[in-house]
């Protein structure tokens, strides 16, 4: 009985990798996570928009191995965002730097085209994202020589939560025990998390969200 049982945890312990992969994800944003226009207003009233993207993305991937070359996959993908405003007056500059931290929360079908050491796939599904620490840093001139400064959160922000849709498409390279899957993404988001106070023509979210994505799973 005990040699059955050995026997039975070890086999269990070499299907373990077969049904579940962990590792993690990395990337490079190719578009930046804000749209913003042209300066509105009077040369002595104006107020403009700048993003700040980070150009990165990290965090933890695991995935659920299914028959037939299907899986599961499921992120948990980080990134820093941010954008600056500067808004005159005849005799004031107003200065803001607003950040915050992007979460997203990707859950996938993936499908692999072939079998063997190289397999091409496309995955597709549904992400969510969640900003925390927003936050806005603003530097108030009052000329010629009057400076107050202030923290708070950012008006512009509308949503914390967003979800959107999502399809990709990659390579997973078998390297011993290793698997390494370069990806490029798109994700299309359903919902603005920050806009400008008037109509959105200065700052908005970008809907469209396309990455390089490597992951190591073992």
């Amino acid at each position: 009985m005990k040699k059955i049982l050995t026997l039975f945890f070890a086999a269990s312990v070499a299907a373990f990798p077969q049904i579940f992969s962990f590792g993690a994800k990395a990337g490079v944003p190719a578009t930046d996570a804000f749209n913003t226009g042209a300066p509105g207003g009077p040369a002595f009233e104006r107020l403009s928009y700048f993003a700040s993207t980070r150009r990165y993305t990290v965090g933890p991937t695991a995935e659920l191995h299914l028959p037939f070359r299907l899986s599961v996959e499921f992120d948990a993908l980080y990134k820093r965002v941010g954008f600056n405003k500067n808004q005159s007056g005849i005799d004031t500059l107003a200065q803001s730097a607003t950040t915050a931290n992007s979460w997203e929360f990707p859950l996938l079908a993936k499908y692999r085209l072939t079998g063997g050491p190289i397999r091409p796939y496309i995955d597709g599904g549904v992400s969510f994202d969640h900003l925390s620490g927003v936050t806005q840093f603003t530097r108030l001139t009052v000329f010629p020589s009057h400076v107050t400064t202030s923290t708070g959160t950012s008006p512009e922000l509308m949503n914390s939560f967003r979800e959107g849709g999502v399809i990709g498409g990659g390579l997973e390279l078998h390297l011993g025990f290793l698997r390494l899957s370069p990806e490029i993404r798109y994700t299309r988001w359903g919902q603005d998390s920050f806009r400008d106070l008037d109509n959105g023509s200065l700052l908005r979210s970008s809907p469209n969200q396309a990455e390089f994505l490597v992951g190591i799973t073992f």
